[in-house]
């Protein structure tokens, strides 16, 4: 009978033993979740800006590349940006990675000259650089920044067979005539001449206090032939205009030149059953 006693008050001891053990280490969780938690909502945090998807190297920032982030302090490297307009139109130096925050130092301004008297140009191996006027209106109201892409619509007189109502395009040298032997008549045509061309810096007017004044060329990273055409079309005159397209619109507009006929035809002569 001593001996059964003995034992139930052996397993009455571990049970109690255990039930403290338990109850202790569900306190010791609690106290842990609740410092963590507290320290979490205490911890000052920061506004950076992060990749929102992989950056190439020597790739123009767009909006589309960045995303703003808060960070606790302690993990904000040093050199990080926290305004999305910083970078937006930068450089990257190194390839970045989504979620990787943006460093100051890994980026280059394509509007910042160089001590060597330089600028930071984006450029492939098979295009040339062309310093093209920032005559036309886009470029003088200050719409434009370095990153963006542009079409070029131009306004000429250009040789119109009436004959056929066309263009004589890719008929042969000399002047051009018509089916009735006559020489073709010359028209004010606005044609899109060259598409989706990236804007790789702008060069300002420097006041002589060394202040950056209005535009006073675009500078373009463009095949060689298309710098022959642009060269080309200003050295005859024509009048140039910009269009901005839409971040990451890079397809081709489908087109056609606009002449006289053309708004006659399509804006001023009733269509037919319109009365």
């Amino acid at each position: 009978m001593g001996r059964l006693r003995g034992f139930l008050w052996l397993i009455a001891g571990v049970f109690v033993a255990a039930l403290a053990g338990g109850v202790a280490f569900v306190a010791l969780s609690r106290a842990t979740a609740e410092r963590a938690a507290t320290g979490q909502i205490l911890a000052p945090q920061q506004r950076v800006v992060v990749a929102a998807r992989l950056v190439g190297i020597r790739d123009v920032l767009t909006a589309e590349h960045l995303e703003v982030k808060e960070i606790p302090v302690e993990t904000v490297p040093e050199g990080a940006i926290a305004d999305v307009d910083q970078a937006i139109g930068r450089i990257s130096l190194v390839e970045l990675y989504p979620g990787e925050v943006i460093l100051a130092q890994r980026l280059l301004d394509p509007n910042v000259v160089s001590p060597d008297g330089r600028m930071a140009l984006v450029m492939a191996d098979d295009e040339v650089l062309l310093a093209f006027p920032a005559s036309d209106l886009l470029s003088q109201v200050e719409v434009l920044k370095p990153g963006d892409r542009v079409d070029f619509l131009f306004t000429h007189q250009l040789p119109i067979d009436r004959g056929t109502g066309f263009l004589p395009f890719g008929q042969s040298p000399g002047p051009v005539a018509a089916e009735t032997g006559e020489e073709a008549q010359v028209e004010t045509v606005t044609f899109d001449l060259l598409q989706n061309v990236a804007i790789a810096a702008i060069v300002r007017q420097v006041s002589q206090e060394g202040t950056p004044g209005a535009p006073r060329a675009l500078l373009l990273a463009v095949a060689p032939q298309d710098a022959l055409v642009l060269k080309y079309m200003k050295d005859v005159g024509a009048t140039m205009d910009l269009v901005l397209r839409a971040p990451g619109a890079e397809g081709e507009f489908v087109v056609e030149p606009v002449d006289l006929d053309y708004v006659i035809n399509g804006y001023i002569v009733p269509a037919e059953g319109v009365r």
